[in-house]
């Protein structure tokens, strides 16, 4: 088996395997883990200046924002399946 990649807009793309959690940045708390990864230098902006519709949180603490809805990200998790 080879590592699954899943497209989250605008050409970036990030493991599968990686991701622990897919979520909407709407919450506070969910604002609050955007800018304590901001600070750590763990934030990957990959919105390409526009809105932030979902927060990927990996494994590894990294916290990716991209500007494809959740489901979308999802259905093309699957569809590689």
């Amino acid at each position: 088996m080879g590592i699954r990649m899943v497209n989250i807009g605008f050409g970036n793309i990030v493991s599968a395997g990686r991701i622990v959690a897919m979520v909407s940045p709407e919450s506070a708390p969910i604002r609050r883990i955007i800018g304590e990864a901001r600070d750590r230098g763990m934030l990957v902006d990959a919105t390409h200046g526009r809105r932030t519709r979902a927060v990927i949180v990996a494994d590894s603490g990294h916290v990716v924002l991209s500007a494809v809805n959740p489901e979308t990200v999802v259905s093309r998790l699957d569809a590689n399946r």
